[in-house]
């Protein structure tokens, strides 16, 4: 469970600062009642992934599931390494067309032609949710995990909380410095407008680099000789 926890945080911080999110968010935390929009905001995104992570979990995810009533350690290992390669594949795209992504809009209207925060909200979600490509990543490694339902669920809203915890910060940042925050927003606004790809690759290239390790260390711990006690002694350091 500890490195299940380990993998969904890694993954779901490193699918955080995604740009169809954060830069809605950064115009309402500059606009009326920044906290309260922000907040509202959040809700819509985190309502929508977290009910569309719960169907997939329980649904197709406890299908596929019945299928291999008890799914052995290696199952385990393949998904994590699966998982792992993905946030990888993820961290070279966007650091191979980082200029080309910069170079690009946000993305995003000032969210009050948009409509209400919540509404806004829930629908970048619901457009978002479907390329949410780490997030089936992380949906994979805990229903290979073999969990019962309560724990996969916890799970998935663990995901759900780091991958909302910028617009949170957000929130709690207007929150305490109020018509102070206004600036340091917008500067950050427009700091992740030219260098989201550098930083949101890094996040994805640790990510991946550590859930990688988990599953690949998995793997060869079966082994017999040195390569087996070597996986067995980093992935005990790693998932402790």
């Amino acid at each position: 469970m500890v490195r299940l926890i380990g993998l969904v945080v890694s993954i779901g911080l490193a699918d955080s600062l995604n740009p169809s999110t954060v830069a809605p968010g950064l115009y309402l935390a500059a606009g009326e009642r920044p906290c309260r929009s922000v907040l509202k905001f959040t809700a819509g995104i985190a309502a929508v992934f977290l009910v569309g992570g719960a169907i997939l979990t329980i649904g197709p995810g406890q299908a596929l599931l019945a299928l291999v009533p008890h799914p052995g350690a290696t199952v385990r290992y393949i998904a994590e390494t699966i998982a792992g390669v993905a946030m990888l594949i993820a961290a070279a795209f966007l650091w191979r067309n980082r200029r080309r992504l910069a170079s690009r809009g946000d993305g995003s209207e000032s969210p009050r032609r948009q409509g209400r925060p919540l509404m806004l909200g829930l629908t970048i979600g619901v457009v978002e949710l479907p390329t949410a490509f780490p997030y089936f990543a992380a949906i994979l490694a805990i229903v290979a995990a073999g969990l019962n339902v309560g724990s996969e669920l916890f799970l998935v809203a663990l995901y759900n909380l780091c991958f909302v915890l910028p617009l949170l910060g957000m929130a709690l940042v207007v929150a305490v410095a109020g018509d102070r925050a206004t600036y340091v927003l917008e500067r950050t606004r427009e700091y992740l407008h030219r260098h989201w790809p550098v930083l949101v690759a890094g996040l994805a290239l640790v990510a991946g680099v550590f859930v990688t390790v988990l599953g690949v260390t998995g793997l060869a711990s079966g082994a017999h000789g040195r390569v087996g006690k070597i996986s067995r002694r980093v992935r005990h350091v790693i998932s402790r």
